[in-house]
């Protein structure tokens, strides 16, 4: 099973909707992987808007 990104809130994910946003909206094309372990002193996060570590994409096509 490959990994989908939530085109709501570029989480990555193997299942059939999104844990973190509960949304549907899901896409196997994606580009740009980030992990953040922590998520409340990252810069990327603040400018991504995250607030949870895990695994998240840049782009969802």
């Amino acid at each position: 099973m490959s990994e989908k990104a939530c085109a709501n809130c570029h989480f990555l994910t193997k299942e059939n909707s999104c844990p973190k946003c509960k949304s549907s909206s899901l896409s196997e094309d994606y580009s740009g992987l980030v992990v953040l372990f922590d998520a409340e002193n990252s810069a990327i996060a603040k400018v991504m808007g995250v607030k949870d570590k895990g695994r998240y994409v840049l782009k969802v096509r």
